[in-house]
């Protein structure tokens, strides 16, 4: 039986029957298909390379429980939850979902504390050195926490060059934190 010209309904079914050789074909029809997916996700080969083995796996183990209708839909699909499944296994955990033992390390804590207290410092620094209206808006939208509309009435602007100066404000701070952190 030649398997190539088979369609991917034929090359389910026989996968659903056990055919080990329809399995090798389904393989190789969809495996770069699916590993692209995953990595264009991922931007991991290792990671991706494991996951289209864990897909192409959970087929064969279950090819007997499943009845597939559309087999490059269903590999996507796995495909894609396998992806959600790393980055809800890798995503960084929310401060109560840190193991206690990290929280119980005040030197860390100290340090954190003193980098923080730097870093404004820095900023407090870095705003002094600005013009008047930019150091007031960057003032009044990041401590006081004011909306556009609101600095634009307390400094009787326009919203308009509110948002102007807070854009050129936010470009100068990056650029001074960022070779701050190059010499750090």
């Amino acid at each position: 039986m030649s398997y190539n010209i088979l369609t991917d309904c034929a090359l389910a079914e026989l996968l659903n029957e056990g055919d080990e050789e329809a399995f090798n074909h389904i393989y190789k029809r969809f495996w770069k298909k699916i590993y692209n997916e995953t990595y264009k996700r991922l931007k991991d080969t290792e990671i991706a390379g494991d996951i289209v083995q864990d897909v192409f796996a959970d087929l064969w183990i279950k090819r007997c429980s499943r009845k597939i209708e559309n087999l490059n839909a269903y590999l996507i699909s796995a495909a894609r939850y396998q992806v959600f499944m790393q980055y809800k296994k890798t995503a960084v955990k929310s401060f109560f979902e840190q193991p206690l033992e990290l929280l119980n390390q005040p030197a860390l804590i100290a340090d954190s504390i003193h980098e923080v207290k730097e870093l404004k410092d820095c900023i407090y620094e870095w705003m002094s050195m600005q013009p008047e209206k930019r150091r007031e808006v960057f003032r009044l939208k990041f401590i006081e926490d004011k909306s556009t509309r609101e600095i634009s009435e307390v400094l009787n602007i326009s919203q308009k060059t509110v948002q102007n100066q807070f854009t050129i404000s936010l470009h100068s701070l990056r650029s001074t934190l960022s070779k701050l952190l190059l010499l750090l």
